[in-house]
């Protein structure tokens, strides 16, 4: 009796064990599901745009599988959740835990969100890049946002922009004047000054505005998306490179509450997708631009660069804009002789390498 006893007493004691093993067992998914937190990313790019849109789409994907979805973000394209120029509202009064947009289309808070993004005759893209990893960028920007509550991340680069699409061409300044050209940010300011009128257009208006004779003239990116947008269709003349951006940033932010909640391994998470995503940004816009220029040249454009009595006009009323930015607020007055440090470092660096490496390699490959 003692020893049947026994028995039962030991297959209920395995019985026990065994639902407890499988309580344990299970568990960790339970929990797992129960920690999920799911962020929303606002966009300042319609769904799918080449270069922006789809990366930005990469990027919150990358961060959903990095953290083995404990950290699920959605991302919302322009309009969705909010108007492109609301995204960096958005993220700083927690509508969204994240965005992704450009600093200079918030640069009415502080215009020393402009250097963050790239001012006329600025940095390239890897030297920007480098500016912010090791040049002290990176910091300054960080205290630029930290009153609004935000977090930036750098997550790529546009590379050399087009100057725009005209159906004229430009000889001299004097050519500027009475121009109605699409343009926004610095570009715009300095263009103002030299007689053009900017006007502000979204994206999807550009081609038929310049098509119709509504305006004269149009800057957007840089051959891929301007091919997407049609533009070569409206006006013959292209002129490359851009004097406004030689290569504008582009940006995660992130809501620094909310960031500060997350434990360290989801910070890292986030910190790690952001890079990863600035390279692959980077390299899909220098990629598709190579691919995407000899079309436009097939299709009877004509790739033109300023000619230098309208470089010396633009560089000089580049300076007056910048000096100005830079005067226009205690971060700008910060955040001014940092960058131009940099930037006179860098002048001096790319004269002996990548100037002077492209260089010696077009006289290679012409003999």
């Amino acid at each position: 009796m003692a020893r049947e006893r026994t028995r039962i007493d030991r297959r209920q004691l395995i019985g026990v064990g065994m639902a407890g093993l499988g309580s344990s067992l299970a568990m960790p998914s339970i929990a797992r599901a129960a920690n999920v937190l799911v962020w929303k990313m606002a966009t300042a790019w319609p769904k799918d745009a080449p270069g922006v849109g789809a990366n930005a789409q990469r990027l919150a994907e990358r961060i959903t599988t990095l953290s083995d979805g404990r950290l699920s973000v959605q991302l919302f394209a322009a309009g969705d959740l909010v108007a492109p120029g609301q995204v960096f509202d958005a993220v700083s009064n927690g509508k969204a835990e994240m965005g992704h947009g450009s600093p200079y289309y918030w640069a009415a808070k502080d215009p020393a969100f402009h250097y963050f993004s790239g001012v006329p005759f600025g940095l390239t893209a890897t030297e920007h890049a480098g500016w912010l990893t090791a040049g002290g960028g990176q910091a300054l920007w960080e205290r630029a946002y930290e009153p609004f509550g935000v977090l930036p991340f750098y997550a790529g680069s546009t590379g050399p922009q087009a100057a725009g699409w005209f159906k004229r061409e430009i000889r001299k300044p004097e050519d500027f004047k009475g121009l109605a050209i699409r343009i926004t940010g610095l570009g715009a300011d300095v263009l103002k000054r030299l007689g053009a009128n900017p006007v502000l257009l979204p994206q999807d208006d550009i081609a038929a505005a310049l098509e119709s004779g509504t305006i004269d003239a149009a800057e957007w990116v840089g051959p891929w998306n301007d091919l997407a947008l049609n533009l070569p269709r409206a006006a013959p003349f292209c002129y490359m490179p851009a004097f406004h951006e030689l290569a504008t940033a582009l940006e995660l932010t992130v809501n620094k509450a909310a960031f500060d909640a997350l434990p360290p391994d989801l910070q890292a998470t986030v910190r790690a997708a952001a890079l990863a995503t600035a390279a692959e940004t980077s390299a899909d816009f220098t990629a598709n631009n190579i691919i995407a220029l000899p079309t436009l040249i097939d299709r009877g454009t004509v790739v033109k660069s300023f000619p230098d009595e309208v470089i010396e006009a633009l560089a000089k009323t580049s300076a007056d804009v910048l000096a100005e930015i830079g005067d226009a607020s205690p971060m700008a007055k910060e955040v001014h002789p940092a960058f131009t440090s940099f930037r006179k470092k860098a002048v001096a660096y790319a004269a002996v390498a990548d100037g002077a490496a492209l260089a010696m390699r077009a006289r290679a490959l012409a003999i």
